[in-house]
């Protein structure tokens, strides 16, 4: 559910290209751009220091479909769509990517293989008992809760957007909310443990994890509220893998191994990378 700002200058594609890969010229590899971390879709194992992950499994056996070698190489998260577009050095993108009009125009998108919603963290006592509702099995707050707090976000994600689109014109508007930018999730929810921000808005699984794994915090959906009030929807995207434009080959060996996964597949993945299964 990451979302890139376009046009990006052609010194900071530059930069962030930092390996002297020669990408799709080398037929017997295939260049993956990512982003870490993004558990359980992808973030470093601490005893290999290798990227792993619900990505890196998928664009592993994509490897082995086409008889080719997978290299993940991490970076600025800004800088993915537009290292995928160039196709110099990268073949794909697989970060948690939210298919977008804006992206379609830049990139090539496999089929969706996860659906997931915006969930906000906070320390345990941020929010009050009433103010967290239940949709069926689902905790969530509405947008307007977030009024008047300090908001972290991930640069660039679809939080970010979500988060400053409401400040702007939306539910928070004229509310004192704020929307800080960092670089990675986890930063983003340090600044939590700071005070710097008072909230994190991020992806459900991400959100999980990371409520899974420490120690004061907790997560729930975030809800837009209907006429009435109460909650209406989630907001809800899919999430794809790019790949370079007119890279037919690839694009068919990630949608066929998507396929051969299925919805079991890939559930039984983010089980395994969020440590419950």
């Amino acid at each position: 559910m990451k979302k890139l700002l376009l046009g990006l200058t052609a010194a900071a594609i530059a930069a962030a290209s930092t390996l002297a890969f020669t990408g799709c010229n080398n037929s017997d590899k295939i260049y993956v751009a990512t982003n870490v971390p993004f558990a359980p879709f992808e973030y470093e194992d601490l005893d290999s220091g290798k990227i792993i992950g619900v990505d890196v499994e998928i664009m592993n056996k994509v490897g082995e479909k086409l008889g080719k070698d997978v290299v993940f190489e991490n970076m600025q998260f800004e800088y993915i769509i537009d290292n995928v577009s160039s196709g110099k050095q990268y073949d794909c993108g697989a970060a948690g990517l939210t298919i977008t009009d804006e992206r379609k125009e830049l990139v090539d998108f496999s089929n969706p293989y996860f659906v997931s919603v915006q969930y906000v963290v906070y320390k345990n006592g941020a929010f009050t008992a009433d103010q967290i509702k239940k949709d069926g099995d689902t905790s969530y707050v509405l947008w307007n809760e977030l009024a008047g707090k300090n908001i972290g976000v991930q640069r660039n994600t679809t939080g970010d957007i979500y988060v400053s689109d409401e400040i702007d014109g939306g539910v928070l508007k004229d509310t004192n909310s704020d929307c800080t930018p960092y670089d990675d999730v986890m930063v983003a929810v340090q600044a939590i443990a700071s005070n710097a921000v008072d909230v994190v808005v991020i992806d459900k699984l991400p959100a999980q994890y990371v409520v899974q794994n420490s120690t004061g915090y907790s997560c729930v959906a975030l809800y837009y509220a209907g006429e009435n009030g109460e909650a209406d929807e989630p907001t809800s995207e899919e999430y794809a893998i790019a790949v370079t434009k007119g890279n037919t080959e690839l694009l068919n060996a990630i949608n066929e191994v998507l396929a051969d996964l299925g919805e079991e597949g890939i559930n039984a993945l983010v089980s395994k990378y969020l440590g419950i299964a």
